[in-house]
């Protein structure tokens, strides 16, 4: 095992991402609308970054933070139907510190793959409650995993996440730990506790988006009362810290994994989530280690999620123990002996063919404008004849990225498979969400990552998933359904090439919708969720290789058969043959 070096001060690290939250949503940026003293104070105690740039969407961040690499030199493509799976080329940070000797734990949101090996618990992360899909379909006491066991939260989940993480730090105080807290909000669904929605509830919101952008104010409320949720457990966490005497030697950053979720105030910046222009890119970064870093300092010199790897790696002394080059640097001289002179980057993001380049000054847009960013921090006037060095700098600079970067994410639709078995772990989750239905079986809701499957009504009809069996071996496999009593009866088949097994549902299990009531604010494209139970489906033997994992109905005497959640496949036994 690798050791951080003897004259190291083996710094505790935490890491809280926030999901969806703009550099706007917080008062230390400007912002009377809403009050976030903890997350202000945080930034007081130690450096705050003025120009820090993250992806326009959240895998993409997360995979950079995780390795030091811009997302597509990663294959993180989007957030969904596998495209959010980081390549098992990559080492993540985790693996980093957890070969160093330090504690690895993670409560949230992970977005960067769920079935082993790209499970957190299979990247380097020893302890994990969360749950890996992009975003959930409700945030009170919901479907969880714990270490890839299925659990049921406890109770709001940024709480019940919080609460999680300070008692594994109390647990793990007298041993260096690498805490990583990725919230899911403010991402829909809208919801958060009475508390903090009674002060946004009929707020007339006095700062409000730019006059080109249409707000939607019952949407704007919900999401700052969900930063103030934030802030409050964020709160929690640095008094923990406090009484626990950990705060000198602990190195604390907050930071978001892309613009905000709506269009609402944001210091008159364009764009938001999913965009590139500078309101969908520039994110809070705040980072406080007392023992190291001065109180109250502040820089506008350009970083962003690329450097987080490098930086964490060099304030703690540890050497990567991966080979891939990474493109951030080490923000350690900014940060403890602020030089007079740091050399000029520039800062590249990139996502969904869009590609828009930022100097200290100027940002090029993906349409290739120039905007001067120090007299037009909004973008509304082009530039680039006014500043034709400036121009053709930032659009070489672009070329050079998509040659030599964007080029390494392949294209059209990702069709990598999804894996089962592993040598360490037993449990391989199969969603909806990554499953294809045939026929008139519907999904949920639009968007994939918390729907399940409804209107089984065809025996013909089935739902499959592509799969690769890394591990030969005989698995159990439990399916997460509901199932009327009118519809008992129903028999269900799970093949993979040559083998299958088969169940009758013989016990009903009915639930309501579950979510609506929570909301506030009209949900976009998040399905509705309900109380999913196991139905243990028996013992099915999996050869190695690539086969579809098909999950059939050969029986339906009443209207419908199952609704689908989750198949959760455990290894019984790994022997081959």
């Amino acid at each position: 095992m690798q050791t951080a070096s003897a004259d190291s001060d083996q710094p505790n690290i935490i890491v809280i991402l926030s999901d969806d939250q703009g550099w706007g949503d917080l008062s230390i940026h400007g912002n009377s609308n809403l009050r976030t003293p903890n997350i202000d104070r945080l930034a007081s105690e130690g450096m705050r970054f003025d120009r820090f740039y993250v992806c326009p969407i959240c895998s993409p961040t997360r995979a950079e933070f995780m390795t030091g690499r811009y997302n597509p030199r990663t294959g993180v493509k989007s957030a969904s139907r596998g495209e959010e799976r980081l390549d098992l080329d990559e080492t993540t940070i985790f693996q980093d510190f957890k070969a160093a000797g330090y504690q690895t734990a993670a409560f949230g949101k992970w977005h960067n793959g769920m079935q082993p090996p790209y499970h957190p618990n299979a990247r380097g992360i020893d302890e994990y409650y969360g749950f890996c899909s992009g975003h959930w379909g409700h945030y009170y006491s919901p479907m969880l995993e714990h270490n890839g066991e299925i659990v049921k939260g406890e109770g709001f989940v940024i709480d019940d996440f919080t609460n999680h993480a300070m008692e594994y730090i109390e647990e793990n105080q007298n041993q260096p730990f690498f805490v990583y807290l990725p919230y899911c909000t403010p991402h829909s669904p809208m919801q958060v506790p009475d508390p903090w929605w009674e002060k946004f509830a009929e707020n007339a919101l006095p700062l409000r988006a730019r006059e080109d952008q249409s707000e939607d104010l019952p949407h704007a409320r919900a999401a700052l009362a969900m930063c103030e949720n934030i802030d409050w457990n964020v709160g929690r966490l640095l008094n923990k810290l406090d009484d626990l005497k950990l705060t000198d030697n602990t190195i604390v950053i907050y930071f978001s994994d892309n613009g905000p979720n709506g269009f609402r105030w944001n210091a008159d910046m364009k764009g938001k989530k999913g965009s590139v222009d500078e309101g969908g890119v520039r994110s809070p970064f705040f980072i406080r280690w007392p023992n190291k870093i001065k109180s109250g300092s502040t820089t506008d010199k350009i970083a962003g999620s690329i450097d987080l790897k490098p930086t964490l790696l060099d304030l703690a002394n540890i050497r990567s123990v991966g080979q891939l080059p990474m493109d951030g640097v080490s923000l350690k001289p900014l940060l403890i002996k602020s030089p007079e002179r740091w050399p000029q980057r520039l800062y590249v993001n990139h996502f969904n063919g869009k590609t828009s380049v930022r100097s200290q000054r100027f940002r090029l847009g993906f349409k290739g404008s120039l905007f001067d960013m120090k007299n037009d921090p909004g973008q509304r006037v082009n530039v680039k004849d006014q500043f034709p060095k400036a121009y053709q700098e930032l659009s070489q600079a672009r070329e050079i990225f998509l040659k030599e970067v964007a080029s390494e994410l392949p294209r059209g639709k990702d069709d990598r498979p999804f894996t089962i078995g592993h040598p360490e772990l037993l449990f391989t989750q199969l969603p909806a969400r990554d499953a294809v239905a045939s026929g008139e079986i519907q999904r949920s809701g639009r968007a994939p990552n918390c729907s399940f499957y409804t209107h089984w009504v065809n025996t013909e009809d089935n739902i499959q998933w592509n799969t690769d069996v890394q591990l030969q071996g005989d698995y159990r496999a439990h399916v997460y359904y509901t199932c009327s009593t009118e519809n008992l009866g129903t028999v269900l088949q799970l093949s993979h090439g040559e083998s299958a097994i088969t169940k009758e549902v013989s016990v009903a299990n009915d639930p309501p919708l579950i979510g609506e009531e929570s909301d506030r604010a009209q949900r976009r494209s998040e399905s509705y969720v309900k109380d999913f139970i196991p139905l243990d489906l028996g013992v099915i033997h999996l050869k190695e290789g690539r086969n579809p994992l098909v999950l059939s109905a050969i029986k339906i005497p009443g209207e419908q058969s199952i609704e689908m959640r989750l198949l959760l496949l455990t290894r019984v036994t790994g022997l081959e043959e």
